[in-house]
């Protein structure tokens, strides 16, 4: 494929100085091929640490085109990397493990770890779930976090594997929660807060996200007449300093749905109560089909309803390695100062 190794030369080359920036802030995760935005959609390649994770979404690629790659950025990058190709093009981006080209060597998943702002993370080419253990395009949002929470209490909701909450911890934060329905997600996050031991011990809240976030505001239950809620920790009402809301696009519990396109609002405004006066809330939307405008405006317009007025809303892009040829990126980004 010509012009795929075109393609992949002039990413690389649009990135030399973004990672000459990266390398020297102590960070060796970051994208290097955006397929959809630079000659190939359904293909992305991430370095993470010394892994190379190819994917691939729409269909599978040719067998013998995986040794290429690793060579090529082995090559550029002057280092060795174990390849990692995860076939995601089944339904609901499954991985297909079935045939012998996705059986990576046993090198290649084992544990490892990768840096970014020089914070240790938990890196494995394959688990149980189906994504990376760190989504990038959210780097530069961390690094706000990092930079502007000394002495703060954070709290970070859907955590994920808590990268936000280990940033904040890096900053001085005085307090940091992490809350996160899955168990499995929470487990990682303690793997990375002892892989980095000189931080500030944190707290893992698991639960579902609106029973937690209820409490927390001082709001009561929500219930379903006839329909006995599973159980959830109790909590004390209380405000943070610093709050992060970055929610899946979708997901349903016997609690409520979480829909960024139809319901953004059920979401951000137990969230705005959680958050403090003169406090900050960073909220995300990663669906591409949401405009930024549109979803700033219905944001802003939420909270002054809710009687939490915004005195100053910024716009987080993600970084150079995330390209968007419409400067339309998926993942939206809103710093809100209350």
């Amino acid at each position: 494929m010509p012009s795929l190794d075109l393609a992949l030369r002039a990413a690389l080359a649009r990135r030399q100085e973004l990672l000459t920036e990266l390398h020297g802030q102590a960070t060796d995760c970051y994208r290097l091929f955006h397929g959809s935005q630079e000659g190939a959609a359904g293909l992305t390649i991430d370095r993470y640490g010394a892994q190379l994770l190819v994917q691939s979404f729409h269909q599978p690629l040719e067998q013998e085109r995986l040794p290429h790659f690793a060579a090529y950025y082995e090559d550029a990058l002057g280092l060795p990397l174990q390849l990692v190709y995860n076939d995601r093009s089944q339904g609901n981006s499954r991985i297909d493990r079935r045939d012998s080209v996705y059986q990576n060597p046993a090198s290649a998943l084992e544990d490892m770890t990768a840096r970014e702002w020089g914070i240790h993370y938990r890196v494995r080419g394959r688990h149980p779930g189906q994504d990376p253990l760190l989504f990038l395009d959210l780097r530069n949002a961390r690094g706000w976090v990092k930079t502007h929470s000394a002495g703060l209490s954070v709290l970070n909701l859907f955590a994920y594997t808590c990268g936000v909450g280990l940033c904040a911890a890096a900053g001085g934060a005085r307090e940091v929660w992490n809350l996160d329905f899955a168990e499995g997600n929470l487990a990682v996050g303690r793997e990375n807060a002892a892989l980095n031991p000189d931080l500030a011990p944190m707290r893992f809240v698991q639960s579902d996200y609106f029973p937690a976030i209820r409490q927390l505001a001082g709001l009561p239950m929500a219930r379903r007449h006839g329909h006995k809620l599973p159980s959830y920790p109790r909590l004390e009402p209380r405000r943070f300093d610093l709050v992060l809301l970055d929610p899946p696009a979708w997901a349903k519990s016997a609690f409520g749905t979480v829909d960024l396109l139809r319901d953004y609002q059920s979401l951000l405004k137990p969230a705005l109560l959680c958050t403090a006066e003169g406090g900050t809330l960073i909220c995300c939307n990663n669906l591409a089909k949401v405009e930024l405008e549109d979803w700033r405006a219905q944001v802003l317009r939420c909270a002054e309803k809710l009687g939490r007025p915004v005195h100053d809303c910024q716009t987080l892009a993600p970084a150079a390695d995330f390209p968007s040829q419409d400067a339309k990126p998926p993942l939206k980004t809103l710093i809100l100062r209350l």
